[in-house]
């Protein structure tokens, strides 16, 4: 599902496992948290996240195959509801840890996987397989509160949101710069984890207090801080 690895003071976050498309599923959304409280608990000043994939995708969004599986209409319903409010904790976990976060995005990051992407502090982007795509529109869906909010927090541009949540644009690499939603864009996989470890290691010597940066990023985001219950230096419960 996943995997934890600590580099020195980085700590390197993967998406694993056969199926490539790394769904968000209820046992990898758990997985991620339990993760990110993880790093929340040893976390110290210089420590940076890098959240990473195996495969063409970085996620597929939420694990729609599974919820059709329950059977009826309700029982579906139920079982997105479910992975909703499950990854809300993720978002406030990310967006509560006292330490720089980096999304790698090396491949597709749809729906669900682009709330997860854009939920950290740094999007960096593969140029030629990196496709950043809200599948909602198309599939008839309506969006969570917190992934509104979320997109209102992260894009700045009226236009650029838009063209996403209202247009389904799949947006690759260069578009997504030009859009002002990912750092910046790479040629080749190595090189973008290169990139990722290099703009780590440059955080990290930083040093930067914990309790300040993670003040600061929820002053940012007063907003998404209270739909997610990332408030008071606390998570609350998010409300079902």
């Amino acid at each position: 599902m996943c995997t934890l690895e600590q580099r020195s003071n980085i700590f390197v976050l993967t998406l694993t496992g056969n199926d490539d498309e790394h769904r968000l599923s209820p046992t990898l959304i758990a997985a991620i948290l339990s993760a990110l409280r993880q790093i929340k608990s040893v976390a110290t000043s210089g420590s940076v996240l890098i959240t990473n994939s195996q495969g063409r995708f970085f996620s597929n969004g939420l694990d729609l195959p599974w919820a059709l599986a329950a059977g009826c209409r309700l029982k579906a319903l139920a079982r997105l509801t479910q992975m909703v409010e499950s990854l809300r904790h993720v978002v406030a976990e990310l967006v509560s840890l006292p330490i720089p976060t980096i999304a790698v995005v090396q491949g597709h990051a749809a729906a669900a996987g682009f709330v997860l992407a854009l939920s950290h502090d740094y999007m960096l982007m593969r140029e030629d397989r990196g496709v950043l795509y809200m599948s909602e529109i198309d599939l008839g869906g309506c969006l969570p509160d917190y992934f509104t909010v979320l997109f209102r927090a992260k894009i700045g541009s009226g236009l650029a949101r838009r063209d996403v949540v209202l247009g389904g644009r799949k947006v690759r690499g260069r578009e997504a710069v030009e859009m002002g939603i990912v750092d910046g864009v790479w040629g080749c996989e190595q090189s973008l984890r290169e990139a990722s470890m290099e703009l780590a290691e440059r955080l990290g010597s930083r040093k930067w207090d914990g309790k300040a940066y993670e003040k600061m990023r929820k002053g940012l985001y007063p907003k998404l801080c209270i739909v997610v219950g990332a408030v008071e230096d606390r998570i609350l419960p998010a409300k079902l």
